[in-house]
């Protein structure tokens, strides 16, 4: 196993994640919201 600097998990990188993953999160739901609601209006 080497150590390459592609896969060093310090805080910057796991914050990094953690921020792409919940606005993720939040542009699926976003989505979903604005389906449900479409679909309740019509």
């Amino acid at each position: 196993m080497k150590d390459t600097t592609l896969f060093t998990w310090d805080n910057g990188t796991f914050i990094m994640v953690v921020v792409f993953g919940l606005v993720i999160i939040g542009l699926v739901a976003s989505v979903l919201i604005m389906m449900n609601s479409d679909k309740k209006i019509k």
